[in-house]
């Protein structure tokens, strides 16, 4: 959790991790926190810099997406690479959910509170 102009955000951070456990383990983490809180009241942002990603991945965060979209206000994902772009915004898509990405913190936090 990191606190933002007197906000609270939901940092979820998969920034360089290249272990598909590591990082199954941060999606079971973050889906059982999110799912505990009032729905359309979490502001989350998800640093996917230098993510390994493969199919058994993409169908985690497919379902972690979709799950968890009654509880999200507003989300934003950092991090993305030309090929991380295409396969999250292919993601965002099937699931239904608005996530934009951004280029910096700053800019993430901003959008994420407004």
């Amino acid at each position: 959790m990191i606190n933002y102009r007197e906000n609270s955000i939901y940092y979820i951070d998969f920034s360089n991790i290249k272990k598909q456990d590591e990082i199954l383990k941060i999606i079971n983490e973050s889906t059982t926190y999110i799912r505990k809180q009032h729905i359309n009241s979490v502001l989350v942002m998800t640093n996917i810099e230098n993510m390994f990603f493969n199919s058994v991945i993409r169908s985690e965060f497919l379902d972690f997406l979709k799950g968890n979209k009654p509880y999200i206000k507003r989300s934003a994902i950092i991090g993305m690479s030309g090929l991380q772009r295409i396969l999250v915004n292919g993601l965002m898509s099937v699931s239904g959910r608005n996530v934009r990405s951004f280029d910096n913190e700053i800019s993430a936090k901003e959008y994420i509170i407004k």
